[in-house]
């Protein structure tokens, strides 16, 4: 345990909280690095509790290109975040890797004929603390997605932008044999004959093909109040159509001041290719998924 808290602290503070931005002739490029954290101790406690230290390392950064009639945009974002409770194993509490590059020309003042790529994953292996806390059930690559596909985008300002794209390929890759085999993530399980004792394991990738689209929302609402926004669409032509996955992820930054913030962060997930189960392994469908997190940032700027 000691080992990974190390890790986690090293991880944290080497990206120590940094925003800059910079333009390289046609480039504009903004990093933002923070450390998110909240800690609670109790010493001779009458009515209980538990020493609690959690900590979420981020890191994000855009670089845009535009000349004349061109524009190519880029966003990364990265997190890792554990929790410490008591004499108990880290838990982990945030693992993202998202990347979005869209390439766009100009055709009209406020429309674009684009190019979207984006790709997803996370970086550690994830557990179901509520059942299991030594088989992992996710990590690198199981689950990932890949889309790309083309289509236009309509961008009436600088804070709002709509891509759709009628013609999306997706790829869901489950790069772990045992987590394809169990069908994890909309995969096909694998199938056994008991007649000639033959396991035909599952294919560790699924294609599919439809049509998506990519809200973008970033305002400041009041001073030092800062309001983000993403909003994923997908619809499978391949199979049920009318069942559309959403991924709506929504941040809310209050700057206190140069050195110091309050994010508050939410992510909606429905994919009705991802099936739930109950204690005993009985599967009970898809559903909701929710996540919301409100930390305390420390931010350096440089």
């Amino acid at each position: 345990m000691k080992k990974v808290f190390i890790i986690i602290f090293l991880f944290s503070g080497l990206i120590s909280m940094a925003q800059t931005a910079d333009t390289i002739k046609n480039w504009k490029i903004e990093n933002k690095v923070s450390l998110n954290f909240t800690q609670s101790y109790f010493s001779n406690w009458s009515a209980g509790g538990e020493n609690t230290l959690a900590t979420t390392g981020k890191y994000s950064i855009l670089a845009n290109y535009t000349k004349e009639k061109h524009k190519w945009d880029n966003w990364l974002d990265l997190g890792l975040g554990y929790s410490l409770i008591g004499d108990n194993d880290p838990m982990k509490t945030d693992d993202k890797i998202e990347l979005i590059s869209s390439y766009g020309y100009k055709f009209h003042p406020k429309l674009y004929a684009t190019i979207l790529l984006t790709f997803k994953s996370q970086f550690a292996k994830g557990y179901d603390y509520k059942v299991d806390s030594t088989n992992f059930i996710s990590k690198f690559m199981a689950p990932g997605t890949i889309d790309i596909g083309p289509g236009i985008e309509w961008k009436p300002n600088d804070f709002f932008s709509l891509n759709f794209s009628p013609a999306t390929a997706k790829w869901l890759i489950v790069n772990d044999q045992v987590l394809a085999d169990l069908g994890s993530f909309g995969l096909d399980p694998a199938t056994f004959d008991s007649a000639t004792g033959t396991l035909t394991h599952a294919k560790k990738i699924k294609t599919m093909f439809g049509a998506k689209a990519l809200v973008l929302f970033t305002y400041e609402i009041f001073e030092n109040v800062n309001f983000n926004t993403k909003l994923e669409l997908f619809s499978d032509y391949l199979k049920n159509p009318q069942n559309i996955d959403i991924n709506w992820q929504v941040a809310l930054t209050l700057k206190v001041n140069s050195w110091l913030n309050v994010n508050i962060n939410t992510e909606l997930i429905y994919d009705d290719n991802t099936i739930f189960h109950d204690i005993k392994g009985a599967p009970i469908g898809p559903r909701t998924q929710f996540n919301e997190n409100m930390q305390l940032g420390l931010v350096a700027t440089f």
